[in-house]
Order: C-alpha cells, then structure tokens, then sequence
C-alpha cells in the first residue's frame, strides 16, 4: 500500500525519501549510492525502502 511515514524499529522519517529513492533507482543508480546520498544510514531503514511494494492497483478492483 503506502511506504510507512516512519521507521517500524526506530522511528525515523522515511516517506519523505521514498519518491526520489524510486527514481534514482529507475534511473539505474545502485541502491546503495542513493541510499547513502539521501542520508538512510541504519539498516532498519533501508529495509523500510528496499522492500517495499506498491500493491494499490493490485488491491483497488477489490474495494
């Protein structure tokens, strides 16, 4: 559905990078680069970023 606005594990702010994450990576930069560059340093919040899935078009036709 939606990237969590924060952090599951430590609460930091992660939406707010998730936009310019996606398009960097579509780009064809290397996930660590942009990670590194939009300052994700802990590895909870990378995982926060690295798996999340846009599943709203899979779900919409089922409301």
């Amino acid at each position: 559905m939606m990237v969590p606005v924060r952090c599951f594990t430590c609460g930091k702010p992660v939406a707010a990078e998730y936009e310019e994450y996606v398009e960097r990576v579509d780009e064809g930069e290397d996930e660590e680069e942009v990670l590194d560059d939009l300052d994700v340093d802990r590895y909870c919040c990378r995982r926060m970023l690295v798996s999340h899935q846009e599943l709203v078009d899979t779900v919409a036709p089922y409301q």
